[in-house]
């Protein structure tokens, strides 16, 4: 089995024309969202085996605040693919996944993250698929496990959403 999770960066200042767009930095709430989805992950064994990041100041940020909540954070690796990716681009790091990662956590933005997870998924809770359909909220967090053990067999609609949690249902408790 292979397990991917996606996330998109948390919350940061809004964008301005005086602000370059990677350079972006995240406010308190999104440092305090992070720093919830990686509890959360750190509580329910979802650590991953590879990190993959956009080099965006944001996500950079992200990840420093989702990894201090683990006890053993992996490394992780800045790809410029991952920076304004395409669907296709997001696809080719996972399918360029090295065998011994069981597990593959990309960070990253919108709109390519949710529409990489909506082409994977084809099946699990319906409430939570319906849910991602939507959209895919900063900080949100979607996770799709495949029957196979080899990342280069990732293709659409293979996938199984596991679970899909926001800072928003861990507020309130619903997972």
């Amino acid at each position: 089995m292979r397990r991917l999770l996606l996330l998109r960066h948390a919350k940061t200042e809004p964008a301005a024309p005086t602000l370059e767009d990677r350079t972006r930095a995240l406010i308190e709430r999104g440092r305090k969202d992070a720093g919830k989805i990686g509890a959360y992950m750190e509580t329910h064994a979802l650590v991953p085996d590879r990190v993959v990041l956009s080099p965006a100041k944001r996500v950079q940020e992200t990840w420093k605040y989702m990894a201090s909540a683990f006890k053993r954070a992996p490394g992780a690796t800045t790809s410029e693919q991952i920076y304004a990716a395409t669907p296709h681009d997001v696809l080719a790091v996972i399918l360029g996944t090295p065998a011994p990662a069981h597990s593959l956590l990309i960070v990253g933005h919108n709109p390519s993250l949710h529409e990489v997870a909506l082409m994977l998924v084809a099946s699990g809770d319906i409430d939570a698929r319906e849910m991602l359909r939507e959209k895919l909220p900063t900080a949100g967090l979607v996770i799709i496990d495949f029957a196979f053990d080899d990342w280069s067999k990732v293709h659409p609609q293979c996938g199984r959403l596991e679970r899909f949690i926001t800072p928003k249902t861990l507020e309130v408790g619903t997972r």
